[in-house]
C-alpha cells in the first residue's frame, strides 16, 4: 500500500524530494536576482566615475589604433629606420597586491613598460622592461629577442638573450638608459600612460559587469523555463 501511495512501484519521485527540488530552485532564482541587482548597482556606480582629463602622448609617439580593446602595444613611433613600440601595465597586474604596503598611490604611480626596438629586415629586437614613475624611468631588464613576424610582437626566447641587467658594467647600464631616452622613452610618457590605463581599466570593468550579468540572466531564464 505504501508503495502504491508514494509511487514507489512506478519509480516516481517522493513528494519530499519534489518539494526539496522546488525549494532549491526558488532559492537559486532568488540568489540570481540579488546578484543581478548588485551587478546593476555597481555598473551604474562605475559608469558615473569622472574620467581623468584627456592627455595626448608626447610627440612623436602616436596611439596604436584599437589599443584600448587589445593586449598589444599602446604607443608607437619611428626613430630613423627603427620602430619603437611600448606596452604598459600596472605593478599590481604583475605582482598581486604590489604597492599595498607602501604609499596608497604606489599602485597608480608605478607603471611597467615593455619597450621594443626593431629594424626592417632584422629577425631580432631589443627588448627593455622598465619601471616608469612620475619623475623617473629605470631599466629592470634588457634582452635580445626574436619577433613573431606574423603577429608582430615578441615571442618567448628559446636561446640566450643576454646578461642580467644589474650584472652589466655601470657604463653600459648608463649607455642603455641614454639609448632609450634618446628615443623618447622617459618620464614624459607617464601622464598619458597613467590616464590611458585608467580609461582601459574603466572600460574593462564595465565590460566585466555586463558579461557576468548576461551570463547570470541567461542562466536564470533557462531555469525559469
Amino acid at each position: 500500500m505504501w508503495r502504491r501511495v508514494f509511487g514507489g512501484a512506478g519509480g516516481g519521485l517522493h513528494p519530499w524530494r519534489m518539494l526539496a527540488h522546488r525549494s532549491s530552485s526558488t532559492v537559486s532564482s532568488a540568489v540570481d536576482s540579488i546578484l543581478l541587482r548588485s551587478l546593476k548597482e555597481h555598473y551604474l556606480e562605475v559608469s558615473k566615475m569622472t574620467p581623468p582629463p584627456k592627455v595626448s602622448p608626447p610627440s612623436p609617439f602616436s596611439i596604436v589604433k584599437g589599443a584600448l580593446d587589445a593586449h598589444g602595444p599602446v604607443l608607437r613611433r619611428t626613430y630613423g629606420d627603427e620602430e619603437i613600440s611600448i606596452n604598459v601595465m600596472r605593478l599590481a597586474n604583475i605582482i598581486p597586491g604590489g604597492g599595498r604596503d607602501d604609499d596608497e598611490d604606489d599602485g597608480i604611480n608605478q607603471l611597467f613598460l615593455h619597450v621594443d626596438v626593431s629594424k626592417p629586415g632584422q629577425e631580432d629586437s631589443l627588448h627593455f622592461l622598465c619601471g616608469l614613475y612620475p619623475d623617473a624611468l629605470g631599466i629592470h631588464s634588457f634582452s635580445v629577442r626574436p619577433r613573431d613576424k606574423s603577429l608582430g610582437f615578441l615571442v618567448v626566447p628559446s636561446r640566450y638573450s643576454g646578461r642580467v641587467f644589474q650584472d652589466l658594467d655601470e657604463r653600459m647600464r648608463d649607455a642603455l638608459h641614454s639609448y632609450i631616452e634618446e628615443r623618447g622613452v622617459n618620464e614624459s610618457l607617464f601622464p598619458f600612460l597613467q590616464a590611458w590605463l585608467y580609461v582601459k581599466d574603466h572600460r574593462n570593468l564595465m565590460r566585466w559587469f555586463r558579461s557576468v550579468a548576461t551570463f547570470i540572466h541567461e542562466h536564470k531564464q533557462a531555469k525559469d523555463v
